[in-house]
Order: structure tokens, then C-alpha cells, then sequence
């Protein structure tokens, strides 16, 4: 069909385009043919169905001279013989004359009716109506029911007397004490059921809180068809109290990272309290890396007597030998929340190196990553009741004296959760795991995990001592006459020597050099020299003979006041450490001292340092050092100071205090490393 404007454009249209476009109509012409909503009829009362599809035959009698299809006219309504007028009147006169009072206006706004809407046109809108769900009360007294259950979304739980209170006042502060009376007691009670259920505006904090972070409808599922497509990290604290040290219990936290496509945990940490960057960053190390048999573990838990395609994959990767039956995903894309963790500068700088896309969940959403949310669920059920010292979810469900049954050690927990991971979690059938080829089969992990590397393969990913140290936090600093200090720690070796007081060649930090380190294990860092990374101790480390966290350290600074140099106040606070963790060790000092060297040994336990580190004298470069950048800084006894900007950085006072009291099982890079390479 061709279509012509007003501009006397041609356009040529599909005439069932033209047809279908619901702007379409023809003028003088006899309306388009509606199907009657039959389904919304059989909801209406049966008088009122009656009396639509009553007036549906008058007006077919009036227009077209029969009330059904077929028949033969009647003279007085004929088409032929008598106008629309007339048959209008004749017909409002044998209503009127059968009892039923109409008049011809009546009869035309029917066929008016009928002709825009068919016969659901034609029923009484009243009856039709939606209903108030406030119903006759009072405007103003429904209004200040929904203010106030909108003000109390975020408080603590209370009762409906207290938001009757609430709406009173609001009524007396707005209209005047006494003008606008608030309803009985159960009257009100039915109104702010009315207004408030299904809305997340009732019940406890907790579900307001679970309801108000829901993301908004239609709900999109997750989906990822191929290992690795899609991990989703989160942490947790656990349901089972720990024995840290000394009797010093507590609640471990949990940390997983869960493969969407199989649903495997590819890797878990344990470690007392809170959550650290370089946790998540050793979460992608643990994923990509088998998991080894501990020793004692069942035969049967080896990979090799699992549905994997073991000799193939062993081909691939000698890493395989031996290990246990996990799988090792490497991950394309993974989910977090907006905890700082996540969002650090070392877990981005992880994600880069290894070339992850990161996709933080919208703030205040768990449903966004449900599915790690589940499994927690699953952990707590399936794993944390069995084991001694288990709390319950909440305080209403803990039974007496917990303390006293936690009976295992943080090491001990991780070593049976990893056992329950193989043994347990990743053998049982998933009832969202489906065979990709057999639907109606459900999978264990690990079957699906064999199942889709048939399609997509496998590609192993190593990671050497320099990877593992790209994953640890990240300082930049000068190099001092006497080394590296910071966090009121000195740092300094022979490897250090022709590259004091010179510039680094990076003028976006200032021309400092990068230093990574270790929080657990702060008794030494790894700087980037342009050989490579080298270890550097720290120069008191030979004064304490216990493991201590950078915690541990903090909390010794904040014990010990200053009362001379730096480098006797130095001395003076190793000391002080070291005394401190003889005493919490024997059972001495306050409850904090005892908790704080709790941790500290609970960090010990989880190093699995096996072998000797080399020395940071004998990875000492050459002696002979090129200029760097074609600069040199003056050193000591020659003049000069350092350049403007960089004095004073590498100050202890200076230090950026993180939260850092917690454990994790990367605290050796070159024995970590080691294990498989």
C-alpha cells in the first residue's frame, strides 16, 4: 500500500504492517471486529455478566436490525426501511415499556460503548473498579500510616502500638490534638496490614533490610555455561567457634569463591576475624592452582579416581599428579560486593595481572550474587552443625557453654573443611546442576566440571615466585642510607647497595621504588629492582623468635611510648614485642596480649612454611650498578639533601593504619611457589 502526506511524499507500507499498527482505523467504516474478553466476564457477578451481554443484543438490533447473526430484521428496525434515529427511540421506548426506564441518550452512549470496547464496554464500570486496599478510612489517617512506615524501614524492630503512637503524634503535630481521631486499636491493626503487606515494610530489621536490598523486578537469571564464566566471591563468618590459642576461642571467617557454570568452590580461606586484600587476592592464586591430597586423606579423594579425564589432563599439566579432586577453573569474570576488600588496589591489581574482568554487585544487593549467598546456606547446614563448638545462625538458636566445645584450632578446621570440599561438596548431586546433554540428570560439581571441559578444555595457568609476590599489597618508597622504613620497621640488606638515594625512573610515584609486603608476615618485603624482585629482612628480625602479624606489631606501637631515637625506639618496640609473645605464649598478660598472640600463632599454623628461604644476601645483583635514569641522588657525607617531596616519606608516623588482624596461607611467596614449579 502507498501512502502519501501532506508533503505529497510517497511511502509504499506492508499492508498487514499498516493493518497491524494499533493507530489504525477506517473512517466511515464499520469497526473492527473485537474478541470479548470472555476470562475477565466469568469474574464478574452473573446479573452483571447478564445485563452486558442483555445489552449487547439491543445494540446489534439497533445497528445492524437483528440481536444475533442470521436473523431476519424487523420493520420497526430495519436498516432499510427506518433511520438510526428511529430504532434508536423505538428501542429506548421497549426498554421503558418492559419496565426498565431508558432514554435515547442511553441507547447511544451503548452503542458507543460497545463500538470502543465490544462487550466488556458495556458492564457496569462500578462494578469493575479496583478497591482501596485503605478502603473508606480517613485520607489524612492513610497518609500518616505510610510516612510512618516508611521512617521506621531502617530502625529497629518494634510493635504496632508504637507505630500507632507515631501516626498520632504526626496527626496532632499536622492538623491539631484531637481534629483527625486515629482508629481503634484493630481497626488500625487491619489498615497497616492492608497498606504494608507483600511492601518489606513489616516484620523484622532483618527481613525489612532483605526485602529493601531486592533488586527490582523482573529478576534477570544468572547464567554461565563454561568454567570460569562467572565466580562469585563473598565472605562469612562462620558458625563454629575455633580455639585460637591459649583458650582463646573465636569465630573464623570464611571467604569462597564459587564457579556459577559448576557450582565448585574452587577455593576457601579460613582465618579468625575480618577480611583482608591479600586474602582475596590469594583466593585467584588457590583457584587457578590444584589442590594438594593431605597427607591422611582417603585414596578415593584423588583426582585420579575421579570422572575427570585424568591421564589427559596430566599431559597438559604435571601439576595434576597427585593432586586432590577439585577442580582448577581459571576465571574469566568475577562478582564482589563493594566491601573495601574487593575493591582495593592489590585484589584490582590481581585481577589485572591475571587478566579477570572484575564486576562489583550494586551496593546493598544480595540477591545480585545469590548464589554464593546459598551456599553459605548449604556450608552452614550441610558442614558447621556437625562440628564442635557450632554457635547456630543467631543468638536464639546458640546453646549454652559454645566456648567450651569448640575443641579444633583454625588449622585443624581448614584442614577438615578442605577434606569435606572433596569428600563432601563437590561429589554430591546439585539440583541446579544439569547434564548439558541429558537434562533430566543431575550432576555433582565435579561431573560438570568433567562435562564441560569436554567443550570448552583446559588451559593450565602457573604462577612463579614473582606472581605471587604481584600479589601482596604494594608500597612505594625511597631507599635510605639505611634502607627501607616504614610502619616504624627498617628494612635493609647487601642486595640494597648501589641503589641508595637514587631514583627509581617511575615519576608517577615520585621516583620511588615498589615494595611489596606481607601483613602476616612483616619481617620482610620484596622490592622491584630492575633485576627483579629481591627479598629484603627486616634488621631486628633476629630479636623476636616468635611469628607475629603486622596486628601484633601495631598493637605493641600503640603499648610502647616514644622516649628516644628512632632507631633505639625501633629496638626498644622488637624487644617489647618479643616479650610480649613469651608471655601471652606462657599463659601470662591480659586477655587482649593472650588474643593478640592468639593470632599471631594462629597465623604460624596456617604459613605451611616447608622449606628454607634463601637468604637475601645470597640473591645480592652484581656489584657493578648502572645509573638509573642518568640521575644519583647525594648520599650522606656528600652534600646535599634528598629531592623535594621525598624526605620523610618512608616516616613510621606517616603510615597508613589498615586493619590487617587476620591469616592467610600465602604468608611464604618462594615456598608457595615452590610446591608446584
Amino acid at each position: 500500500m502507498r501512502l502519501v502526506d501532506e508533503a505529497g511524499t510517497v511511502a509504499a507500507v506492508l499492508v498487514s504492517h499498516l493493518c497491524a499498527d494499533p493507530g489504525f482505523a477506517v473512517v466511515d467504516g464499520s469497526p473492527r471486529v473485537q474478541v470479548p474478553p470472555w476470562a475477565r466476564l466469568e469474574t464478574l457477578p452473573a446479573d452483571v455478566r447478564d445485563e452486558a451481554l442483555a445489552w449487547e443484543r439491543h445494540v446489534r438490533e439497533v445497528e445492524e436490525g437483528v440481536p444475533e447473526p442470521g436473523g431476519v430484521p424487523s420493520p420497526q428496525y430495519d436498516p432499510a426501511q427506518r433511520t438510526m434515529a428511529q430504532r434508536e427511540d423505538t428501542k429506548a421506548r421497549e426498554l421503558s415499556a418492559a419496565g426498565r426506564p431508558t432514554s435515547v441518550t442511553t441507547v447511544r452512549r451503548m452503542r458507543a460503548r460497545y463500538r470502543d470496547g465490544g462487550v466488556w464496554g458495556l458492564v457496569d464500570q462500578r462494578t469493575v473498579r479496583p478497591k482501596s486496599a485503605a478502603g473508606r478510612a480517613d485520607p489524612r489517617v492513610v497518609t500518616a500510616v505510610e510516612a510512618a512506615l516508611g521512617s521506621q524501614r531502617d530502625r529497629s524492630t518494634g510493635t504496632l502500638t508504637r507505630l500507632r503512637d507515631q501516626v498520632r503524634w504526626a496527626l496532632e503535630e499536622a492538623y491539631g490534638p484531637g481534629v483527625v481521631a486515629v482508629p481503634p486499636p484493630s481497626t488500625f491493626n487491619r489498615l497497616v496490614h492492608a497498606l504494608a503487606d507483600g511492601q518489606g515494610l513489616l516484620g523484622t530489621a532483618v527481613q525489612r533490610r532483605w526485602n529493601a536490598s531486592r533488586p527490582p523486578a523482573p529478576f534477570v537469571p544468572t547464567v554461565a555455561l563454561r568454567p570460569g564464566e562467572m565466580v562469585m566471591m563473598d565472605s562469612t563468618v562462620l558458625d563454629v567457634m575455633v580455639v585460637l590459642a591459649d583458650g582463646v576461642v573465636g569465630r573464623p571467617e570464611l571467604t569462597i569463591a564459587l564457579d556459577v557454570a559448576t557450582r565448585s568452590i574452587c577455593a576457601a580461606v579460613l582465618r579468625p576475624a575480618g577480611t583482608s586484600a591479600v586474602d582475596a587476592a590469594v583466593l585467584l592464586a588457590e583457584m587457578i592452582a590444584p589442590m594438594r591430597l593431605h597427607p591422611g586423606w582417603d585414596a578415593a579423594l584423588a583426582l585420579q579416581r575421579s570422572v575427570i579425564p585424568y591421564e589427559r589432563l596430566v599431559n597438559l599439566d604435571a601439576r595434576l599428579e597427585g593432586a586432590a579432586a577439585r577442580p582448577v577453573i581459571v576465571p574469566e569474570t568475577v562478582v564482589v560486593d563493594q566491601g573495601r576488600v574487593f575493591v582495593s588496589s592489590s585484589f584490582l591489581s590481581a585481577c589485572g595481572s591475571l587478566g579477570v574482568s572484575l564486576q562489583p554487585a550494586p551496593p546493598a544487593n544480595g540477591p545480585a550474587k545469590g548464589h554464593v549467598e546459598r551456599t553459605f546456606k548449604s556450608i552452614n547446614q550441610q558442614f558447621c552443625q556437625y562440628v564442635a563448638g557450632y554457635t547456630g545462625s543467631c543468638a536464639a538458636e546458640r546453646g549454652q557453654g559454645v566456648e567450651n566445645e569448640a575443641s579444633w584450632t583454625l588449622p585443624q578446621l581448614q584442614e577438615l573443611f578442605d577434606e569435606w570440599l572433596v569428600a563432601g561438596w563437590h561429589t554430591r548431586k546439585h539440583a541446579a546442576l544439569r547434564h548439558p546433554l541429558l537434562p533430566h540428570l543431575q550432576v555433582s560439581p565435579i561431573e560438570m566440571w568433567s562435562a564441560l571441559l569436554s567443550v570448552t578444555g583446559y588451559v593450565p595457568v602457573t604462577l612463579s615466585l614473582e606472581d605471587h609476590v604481584e600479589l601482596l599489597p604494594v608500597r612505594w618508597q625511597v631507599i635510605n642510607d639505611y634502607g627501607i622504613r616504614f610502619g616504624y620497621r627498617t628494612y635493609d640488606a647487601k642486595v640494597l647497595n648501589g641503589y641508595r638515594r637514587r631514583r627509581s625512573g617511575c615519576s608517577a610515584r615520585g621516583e620511588r621504588w615498589e615494595v611489596h609486603y606481607n601483613p602476616y608476615a612483616p619481617e620482610r618485603i620484596w622490592v622491584r629492582l630492575p633485576q627483579g624482585f629481591v627479598e629484603v629482612p627486616w634488621i631486628h628480625a633476629t630479636q623476636v623468635s616468635q611469628p607475629f602479624t603486622d596486628f601484633t606489631w601495631r598493637h605493641i606501637r600503640t603499648a610502647v611510648a616514644r622516649t628516644s631515637g628512632r632507631d633505639a625506639h625501633e629496638l626498644a618496640l622488637a624487644r617489647a614485642l618479643e616479650a610480649l609473645l613469651r608471655r601471652a605464649g606462657a599463659g601470662h598478660g591480659t586477655r587482649r596480649e593472650r588474643t593478640v598472640a592468639a593470632r599471631a600463632m594462629a597465623a604460624a599454623a596456617l604459613s605451611q612454611e616447608s622449606q628454607p628461604r634463601e637468604s637475601a644476601e645470597q640473591a645480592s645483583p652484581s656489584a657493578h650498578v648502572p645509573d638509573i635514569a642518568g640521575a644519583r641522588w647525594p648520599l650522606d657525607g656528600e652534600g646535599g639533601e634528598l629531592p623535594h617531596g621525598l624526605d620523610g616519606f618512608d616516616e613510621g608516623e606517616d603510615d597508613e593504619e589498615l586493619p590487617m588482624d587476620h591469616v592467610s596461607r600465602l604468608l611464604d611467596p618462594r615456598a608457595e611457589a615452590s610446591q608446584w614449579l
